[in-house]
């Protein structure tokens, strides 16, 4: 297999295509012949021609729906087996319960040996579920997602149910009524959700949304080579190709089956950005010299980074390869936050920012009103910083300095009784009260309350800006920018006056995003809480 050793300058794609030349024609009949081979528009006269414009119009609008497809992010198809068990679990726990109220209407729902018995149906259950492969992710994605399996793994739950009653020494003939219906809401209730969920998997099958959005990176002969094995999949594969990407000048493969070669690799960063890919394989071997430089660009974006190994190669490989489309893919690097982890990250977020919003109201409008009280302006200042894939958001913080000498770019950093500093501002500063207009930007989606800090766009360290003296500064900006992180409540807050103190804080930061975990975060929320945020660095 060859492979494309793709180049990463800043050149636009416009600057790469280049336009088709016409020679000029030595003859008069020269002329004509080449007038003759350059494609003519179509016309509306005649059935030939108004056939090209129906096409093309077809054409058109499915590259319409499939570049909208691409905005939308596509469904985690984890998450839809995690629910869908415990769906099935809580049904049957639930069927249970009904059927000994409809069974025994003067027996107490609280008596504990029918409690007992319906956890122990629904354990069983749910394990025998697992086993027949009623979750499986590629189960789920087929247009069929199945009915013999839930029947034949609750059926099989409810002998072992049965068992359970008569050795506990209990009446299998009092219980009966109880146990038929138990097992006819059991069966009900899982398969009239595999009924409403095959409607919803159709809806997002047609719209897209089961299918991890692939790039290609390198549009040679090896890059065309991935393009037709990825094409040629079956169509339940979970992957669809946005496109080729590539940096060089010259001629370029035009692409294959209507999937054209895209743009340049700062084109691709752009896609990334705005949310239209998630898988990016480098038509490429490790150890080109180019490699290193790909790495770094991609890794500075929520994206998974992987590889096509020689066939040989992945054969004999036993562990780091993936098939993707039926490819074995050599995967370099996974996205952060990805699948539950994401899920319960964005509940923490919001769940945690909306109360604390309700508990401090009165706290707010109090600061709100000193600031305006203090000095003239506005009571919050906004400004301008990197949040995930390096995406512009605007932050919130209440203004802590005289707004005529305020720096929306960072170009300053605050420094001791520094006189830009009003006198409110100085306390709000000192114990980060200043800090807290940000849970709205958790609210609105554009921040967590624990992540990397956001810095301002031109912030320096000895005179040197953040980017360029860290080299792996950007690999912060994979996930959302938080309001407190690790860096902080270990004391990398506030000025850096030298290189090696934004050094420390990316370095922390790193070790959160590959560490995540909620405990960690409650870690830091409570550290914060009980003084991880105030100090003699923060003026």
């Amino acid at each position: 297999m060859s492979f494309d050793i793709p180049t990463l300058s800043a050149r636009s794609s416009a600057a790469r295509i280049e336009q088709p030349r016409v020679e000029q024609p030595k003859s008069h009949l020269q002329a004509k012949a080449q007038v003759r081979a350059i494609p003519q528009p179509a016309t509306w006269h005649g059935k030939n021609s108004t056939r090209d414009t129906v096409r093309d119009s077809a054409r058109a609008t499915r590259l319409a729906r499939r570049i909208e497809a691409m905005t939308r992010e596509p469904v985690s198809l984890p998450i839809v087996s995690g629910l869908l068990r415990a769906w099935d679990a809580a049904a049957i726990l639930v069927a249970g319960l009904a059927a000994l109220m409809l069974a025994a209407p003067d027996l107490p729902m609280t008596n504990s040996y029918y409690v007992a018995l319906a956890f122990f149906g629904a354990v069983v259950a749910g394990n025998s579920l697992h086993i027949a492969g009623a979750y499986r992710i590629e189960k789920l994605r087929l247009s069929n997602i199945g009915w013999a399996r839930p029947v034949v793994a609750w059926s099989a739950a409810a002998a072992v149910t049965a068992i359970a009653v008569l050795a506990s020494g209990a009446s299998l003939e009092e219980n009966w009524t109880w146990l038929a219906l138990w097992f006819i809401l059991g069966l009900f209730l899982p398969l009239l959700a595999r009924g409403a969920l095959a409607i919803r998997m159709d809806y997002w099958r047609k719209a897209g949304r089961l299918r991890r959005r692939l790039a290609i990176l390198g549009a040679g002969p090896g890059g065309q080579m991935l393009l037709r094995r990825f094409v040629g999949a079956r169509r339940e594969d979970d992957i669809a190709i946005v496109g080729l990407y590539d940096d060089r000048t010259g001629p370029l493969a035009s692409g294959w089956r209507g999937h054209a070669v895209r743009g340049n690799c700062t084109d691709l960063m752009e896609d990334i950005r705005r949310g239209r890919i998630d898988m990016v394989v480098i038509a490429s071997p490790p150890g080109n010299p180019c490699m290193d430089e790909m790495l770094a660009q991609l890794r500075c974006v929520a994206v998974d980074i992987c590889f096509c190994p020689e066939d040989s190669y992945a054969t004999k490989a036993r562990s780091g390869v993936e098939i993707v489309g039926q490819v074995p893919l050599m995967m370099i690097d996974r996205r952060p936050l990805r699948d539950w982890s994401g899920v319960m990250k964005e509940v923490e977020d919001r769940v945690f920012a909306a109360l604390i919003v309700l508990l401090i109201s009165p706290l707010l409008a109090g600061i709100a009103l000193a600031i305006k009280l203090d000095s003239p302006g506005p009571v919050l200042f906004r400004q301008k910083r990197y949040g995930r894939n390096n995406k512009l958001i605007e932050v919130l913080k209440f203004r802590s300095m005289y707004h005529h000498v305020r720096d929306p770019n960072g170009t300053q950093l605050a420094t001791r009784n520094d006189p830009r500093v009003t006198r409110v501002g100085a306390f709000l500063r000192r114990t980060s009260l200043d800090e807290l207009p940000q849970f709205f930007n958790v609210i609105r989606g554009d921040m967590s309350v624990v992540g990397p800090r956001p810095h301002a766009l031109l912030c320096k360290a000895g005179g040197v800006l953040y980017q360029d003296a860290v080299e792996n500064y950007d690999w912060r900006h994979r996930i959302k920018p938080g309001i407190t992180g690790w860096a902080q409540i270990n004391g990398w807050r506030g000025e850096t006056e030298t290189v090696e103190q934004i050094q420390k804080r990316v370095e922390h930061d790193i070790y959160y995003i590959e560490n995540w975990s909620l405990l960690l975060d409650v870690k830091i929320i409570v550290k914060t809480i009980f003084g991880g945020f105030t100090g003699n660095k923060a003026y």
